[in-house]
Order: structure tokens, then C-alpha cells, then sequence
């Protein structure tokens, strides 16, 4: 019980124990005991107020401290929030820390930009909950580093082991899942889950042992899960670019990249005044177009889509109709032809330089990738297979060409991530304020080139704001006619 706690209820046990005898007034006697109580009242009365000073003045540091944190916030809300600790701690405070505060539980308040095991913890639990057990892995593995270095928490560290050896269980590793069920058991002997684990690791390590011996090198490559679902290499390959590792940039490719000035063919607007050209890749060719767009004409871009932000969605391929999914974590929002003459000055820029005809594209689509936002692996283009008898049918649908700025406008540099990558070639393409990528996911012949698969690496620290425009095969086709080969 606190001293607050204590200090009231003498407080009122005091007063009703003065007020509980009227005729005390009767005797002299009594009275002078009235002196005496009265005055364990006010000392009480000292010892409450002092109690709650103390509250008050730690609600004020507290205050201050949040005052200082918010006005430096609110000078650049996108930048402050760019950077992952801050975003995080933010939904934290909200959630619980404010609804603490009668209480003055003030956890997690520390300066800087340093995760506690709590928050480790907290976000393995979260990834855990969504069977995303290779990030509980990452988040758990971090929470036991920090705890083996000292760090006072009230995690314990029996329960990082527990979810740790399950997640990476999960992903197939038997023997570190036994390693980590084995560190348990040594803090705590009689674990019952963790008992039951160690046996059934066993069995199953030596099973696996067994098939390896059996199997060629080619399928054990292909053995490797997480969850419910395969863990494909190129979810590999896709993390691998997204950290910097593995681009397959050679001296002799490097040599057949050059920077230009273009004019598109001697387009009017461009012969005074042509776009700075830059060759990001080869095959497939991607293009990126330098000062395309500028700060001001950015700026009403965001400012139309910020009111109309939605999670961004994608085609099911099952029903057809678009729907959210956890491989695409972004807002979206699309910009109609004619709202606004920046829109019309973009969507018409656009047909300038690629010399493609904008009216059967999409609408301009605005996204934001916030901390942690990304678009997994994926085609800009899509066809069904219908089955009739013992034939498959592919119906083409909603082919599109990509023409983006990075994939789409680049309204924004990112501090970290934020890049897209082709897994498939091995390329890497970082994100730059003010230019445009542009390239054919489409060969002329209207077949979907694949080594177009492309991804939106994780915004790490930054804020990432991109405009698409999706230029359908439809309308092009004295633009862009089909050529001799069918890989044209």
C-alpha cells in the first residue's frame, strides 16, 4: 500500500473517530484528548499533502519531459516518426503508458533511440500472435541478447527461451530449437512444455538425420519452412538486396550503363530543355529519369492524398476482387485525371517521356510507406488459368506496363530501405526525391516478362511517398507494335 494510501485512510479513521462521540464536550477530560487527536490529524493531514506533491511533481517531470519530446516532434511529424524507435514508442505511450498515469507507472521512458527487452519482447510476442516465426525469432533472439548483457527487466528469461526455441522449431532449425529447449530446462529444471519439446526434438532430429541421408542435395536445398507456409529462396534474395548483399552489378555490366540527355525522339517540349537520363539496369532495361517532378508539385501531391489514405490493397488471384494482405503494408490513394492541373501536368509528363499513351492507364496511385512498410515480391502484371476439359486456358488480365518513380514518382529520399529490388536479376534500385524509374514489364508481344518480379524493400528510418502510374497494354499499340520475336 502506498503512502498515500496509508496517509488517507488515517486521515479519515481520525476524523471519524473525533466525530463519532458528540458528548466529549461533557468532560474536560475527554477534550484534552481532542487536542491530541486533532493533532495526529494535521500531522497526517502533512504526511497526504507531502504524498501527493510528490506524485505531482513526478506527473510534471513527466510532462515536461513529453512537453519537450512533442514540440521537437511536431517541427518535422514525418521525419520524427521516420525513425522506427520513435513511431513505435509513440503507439506505446498512447496505448498504455497514458492510461498508466494515475497510477505513475512510468515505464519505458528512457532517452534515446534504444528497444528495452520489454519492447523485444512485446514485438516477437506480436509477430509470434501472426505465426510470423521468423521475426519472433529476430525479436526474441535480441530480447535474450540484451538480458545476457545485465539489462534489468521484468521479462524473464525463460519465457524469451520458450517462444525462441518454438519459432525456431518452426523454421525447421531442430538443432538450434534444441539448444535453446536445452538452455531453458537449465534454468528451469521442470518446465513442463519445454520437457516435452526436449524429447519430441529429439526424435525428430533424428529422423530428419535419417531422410538427409536419403535424399539428393537438390531437394534438401528446397527444404526450408516457416509456419504454414514454404519459405521460398527468393524471399531469401529479396532480404539479401534489401540489405545491400548479393546485387549482381559486374564491371562488364556496369560498363553498358550510361547517362544521357533524352528528348524522346525529338519531342518538342524536350528539344529546348531534355531530361536528364540515367541506365539503372540492363535486362531488363530500367530507366531512371533525373529532376522529373518538382518540390512544389510534390507537395500538392500529397497534400490531395493525405485526406484519402487507405491500406493498399491487391488483386486476389482466387476471387478477383482486391482485398489487404501482409505481404503489402502501405496506404494508398488515387489522384483522378482532371482534379487538379498537377495531376494533369504528371500524367501528361509522363506521356511525353515514354512516349506511351496515358488515357487507357490507371489513375495516379499515391503511396505512403510509413516504418516497417513494404511490398513483398510481386508482378505489376497478371493472367488467370481457366481449366476447360483436359486444357488450361490463360486469359490475360489487366496487363499493365510499369511506369513508376522508383517504381513510381520518388516524392521523398529514405534515410534506410525503402529500395526496390528484382530478386530475379539481382538488382537494386534506391529511392531519389524528384526522379521517376521507369521499365516494360511487358514484352511487345504482350507476354509478361518475369525478370520484371519485383519488391518494395522495409522503410527502416525515413518516410517513403511514391506515386504509380500503370500503363496499360491496351492503347499502345502504333506506340509500341509488336516486333519480330516474340521476346522483343
Amino acid at each position: 500500500m502506498g503512502v498515500r494510501s496509508v496517509c488517507c485512510i488515517l486521515l479519515i479513521s481520525l476524523i471519524k473517530s473525533s466525530s463519532a462521540h458528540s458528548d466529549v464536550f461533557t468532560s474536560i477530560g475527554h477534550m484534552t484528548d481532542l487536542l491530541f487527536t486533532e493533532k495526529d490529524l494535521v500531522t497526517s493531514l502533512k504526511d497526504y499533502i507531502r504524498a501527493e506533491e510528490r506524485k505531482l511533481e513526478q506527473v510534471k517531470q513527466w510532462a515536461k519531459k513529453l512537453d519537450a519530446l512533442t514540440a521537437t516532434a511536431t517541427q518535422d511529424p514525418e521525419g520524427f516518426l521516420g525513425h522506427p524507435v520513435n513511431a513505435f514508442k509513440l503507439m506505446k505511450r498512447l496505448n498504455t503508458e497514458w492510461g498508466e498515469v494515475e497510477d505513475l507507472v512510468l515505464k519505458d521512458m528512457s532517452d534515446g533511440y534504444t528497444l528495452k527487452v520489454d519492447d523485444c519482447f512485446e514485438l516477437g510476442k506480436i509477430a509470434y500472435s501472426d505465426a510470423d516465426y521468423y521475426h519472433t525469432e529476430l525479436w526474441m533472439a535480441q530480447a535474450l541478447k540484451q538480458l545476457d548483457e545485465g539489462e534489468e527487466t521484468s521479462v524473464d528469461v525463460v519465457s524469451v527461451l520458450d517462444y525462441l526455441s518454438y519459432s525456431v522449431y518452426q523454421q525447421g532449425e531442430l538443432e538450434r530449437a534444441l539448444e535453446h529447449t536445452k538452455r531453458l530446462l537449465s534454468v528451469d529444471p521442470e518446465h513442463q512444455r519445454a520437457l516435452g519439446n526436449l524429447k519430441y526434438f529429439d526424435y525428430q532430429l533424428a529422423k530428419q538425420k535419417k531422410a538427409e541421408k536419403e535424399q539428393s542435395a537438390k531437394e534438401e536445398s528446397k527444404k526450408e519452412r516457416v509456419g504454414k507456409g514454404e519459405y521460398f529462396p527468393e524471399k531469401r534474395k529479396y532480404q539479401q538486396l534489401c540489405r545491400g548483399q548479393g546485387v549482381r552489378m559486374t564491371p562488364r555490366r556496369q560498363s553498358r550503363l550510361f547517362c544521357r540527355y533524352y528528348n524522346n525522339n525529338r519531342h518538342p517540349f524536350y528539344m529546348i530543355g531534355p531530361v536528364k537520363q540515367e541506365d539503372e539496369w540492363d535486362r531488363p532495361r530500367i530507366i531512371r529519369y533525373h529532376d522529373i517532378i518538382t518540390e512544389k508539385e510534390m507537395e500538392k501531391v500529397k497534400e490531395l492524398a493525405k485526406p484519402r489514405l487507405r491500406r493498399a490493397t491487391v488483386h486476389d488471384p482466387q476471387t478477383g476482387k482486391l482485398t489487404t494482405a501482409q505481404y503489402r503494408v502501405s496506404k494508398s490513394a488515387w489522384l483522378v485525371a482532371h482534379e487538379h492541373p498537377v495531376v494533369d501536368r504528371i500524367n501528361q509528363r509522363i506521356e511525353d517521356i515514354t512516349g506511351l499513351d496515358v488515357k487507357t492507364a490507371e489513375e495516379l496511385q499515391v503511396a505512403n510507406y510509413g516504418v516497417g512498410g513494404q511490398y513483398e515480391p510481386h508482378f505489376d502484371f497478371g493472367r488467370v488459368n481457366t481449366k476447360i476439359g483436359s486444357f488450361t486456358l490463360v486469359i490475360k488480365t489487366w496487363y499493365k506496363i510499369s511506369c513508376k518513380t522508383l517504381a513510381l514518382l520518388q516524392m521523398s529520399d529514405v534515410t534506410a530501405g525503402g529500395a526496390t529490388v528484382f530478386p530475379e536479376v539481382g538488382a537494386t534500385v534506391k529511392p531519389m526525391k524528384g526522379t521517376a524509374v521507369f521499365w516494360y514489364n511487358l514484352f511487345s508481344s504482350g507476354e509478361g516478362d518475369y525478370s520484371t518480379r519485383h519488391a518494395a524493400c522495409p522503410v527502416l528510418l525515413g518516410n517513403k511517398w511514391v506515386s504509380n502510374k500503370w500503363i496499360h497494354e491496351r492503347g499502345q499499340e502504333f506506340r509500341r507494335p509488336c516486333g519480330l520475336k516474340e521476346t522483343d
